[in-house]
């Protein structure tokens, strides 16, 4: 069986939450749930690291304007570990070439990823804290529930992962005005920073 539907919603997940992936596949092969889960993910250095780094995510995540400071951070590690994750995936099954499967991993997680930043933006106009704390939640059990169901529905899986990512690139479509104004708000605060900075320093 082709290992092309767990790369694929491995690498959406990653784009959401990459340590969680990576934990999550670890604990399954060291448990012994799956026998597709590469030997070096398994490693506990790599569990402990993924653990650490997924509990710092799950707390800067839901806070306002931290998550989205966070995201702009992995902008670039999610699509590395869902294309590393691909590979490394593709490797341990042999049907899939790695430079096929991290190039689809890596390429789904930045949607993804693009998908959950821009989604945070556009909450973070919002004057209410609640609704980041709600959609953290939701993504962290979404990630979870969908992971561990494509361990034993992998194609299952890659469907609603698919849809997902979809549904998310069309809402992202109809928030662009509210991440618009979440940006310029942003501009707008560095540059009132700036300029109290100024005004603070002394004169010669």
């Amino acid at each position: 069986m082709s290992v092309l539907p767990l790369v694929f919603t491995s690498g959406w997940a990653s784009g959401i939450n990459a340590y969680a992936v990576v934990l999550l596949l670890g604990i399954f092969g060291a448990t012994g749930l799956s026998d597709d889960v590469p030997e070096s993910l398994q490693r506990p250095e790599i569990l402990i690291t993924a653990g650490v780094l997924f509990l710092c995510e799950a707390v800067a995540d839901k806070i306002p304007y931290v998550d989205s400071v966070w995201d702009s951070v992995h902008t670039v590690i999610r699509p590395a570990a869902g294309a590393w994750v691909g590979a490394l995936l593709a490797g341990q099954s042999g049907s899939l070439s790695d430079l096929a499967a991290g190039a689809i991993g890596g390429s789904t997680a930045l949607a993804s990823h693009t998908v959950k930043a821009g989604t945070r933006m556009a909450i973070n106009t919002s004057p209410e804290p609640f609704s980041n704390f709600v959609m953290s939640t939701a993504e962290d059990l979404g990630v979870a529930g969908i992971l561990t169901f494509a361990m034993f529905h992998p194609e299952a899986a890659a469907i609603i992962a698919g849809v997902l990512l979809l549904a998310g690139l069309l809402a992202l479509f109809f928030l662009i005005s509210r991440i618009r104004r979440f940006l310029r708000r942003r501009a707008q605060r560095r540059e009132e920073k700036r300029l109290a900075a100024r005004v603070g320093q002394p004169r010669d």
